[in-house]
């Protein structure tokens, strides 16, 4: 059974709103208990968070956004709500939290690279639990794609850590079987021209689930020796699991 000290965590919009689009208070604290009793094993964790645009259009009483600025406005109020959240659910557990608000250029800018990486190091070493999230109210791109999956892929490989879960509305990855049935494949070792299609096709089960950013993400963890899972946002203990090894959802890594 592989053993994980430093993971990182992505939290997807969906597992994270309610039936009726409100922010999902209970599953937040959820995954904030379970974050934490890893914590407690010794681990140390970086959570990559969606939600913040969902969270603002609760508190503005919007529907939804028919602009750019209209997300970046909903982003902007939600993103101070949804941190207050996560800084509530792990106070209960006596852990500090940190927010950091990246955008592309500290990826991609050598410097800036170096700052970041510097920096949740630092807040790690502390103790402290980075809260990651693109920055929504200046990074248009990002707002139109929705794709925290490659972001927390970049964070993951900009820390050096060992797994990068993402948390998501299915149990895992999908493919055929002989039946002609979708089932869950255990274990992924290779992007295959095979997975590649399942990913892309609106008729399996997660064609509609973002898959193909998830397989962006795969790829940089599997080029950068980091493994990663695709596990349910909503099953309780899966992310506690996944984190100390166990067979639970997708697991990516190279054979």
């Amino acid at each position: 059974m592989a053993t994980y000290d430093l993971i990182v965590i992505k939290i997807g919009s969906s597992t994270l709103t309610t039936p009726e689009g409100k922010l999902d208070h209970r599953n937040l604290k959820r995954i904030v208990s379970e974050t934490a009793s890893l914590l407690k094993q010794g681990k140390k964790a970086v959570i990559v968070t969606s939600g913040a645009i969902v969270a603002g259009l609760e508190k503005l009483n919007l529907g939804k956004p028919k602009s750019i600025p209209e997300k970046q406005a909903a982003a902007a109020v939600g993103q101070s709500r949804l941190m207050r959240q996560y800084e509530k659910a792990f106070e209960k557990h006596g852990i500090t939290v940190a927010q950091i608000l990246l955008t592309r250029d500290a990826i991609v800018d050598r410097k800036r690279y170096q700052n970041s990486r510097h920096c949740l190091q630092t807040l790690l070493a502390e103790n402290v639990v980075p809260i990651v999230n693109e920055n929504d109210t200046v990074s248009i791109d990002e707002i139109k794609f929705g794709d925290n999956d490659n972001l927390a892929a970049l964070t993951a490989r900009m820390i050096g850590a060992d797994l990068l879960c993402l948390l998501t509305d299915v149990a895992g990855f999908y493919m055929k079987d002989k039946q002609g049935g979708s089932v869950i494949v255990p274990e992924i070792n290779k992007l295959t021209a095979e997975v590649k299609m399942a990913a892309g096709s609106p008729k399996t089960l997660v064609g509609t689930g973002g898959m193909i950013t998830k397989l962006q993400a795969a790829a940089i963890c599997l080029k950068s020796g980091i493994e990663m899972a695709i596990i349910s946002g909503r099953k309780i203990n899966a992310l506690k699991q996944a984190a100390n090894g166990a067979a639970v959802g997708t697991l990516f890594r190279k054979a």
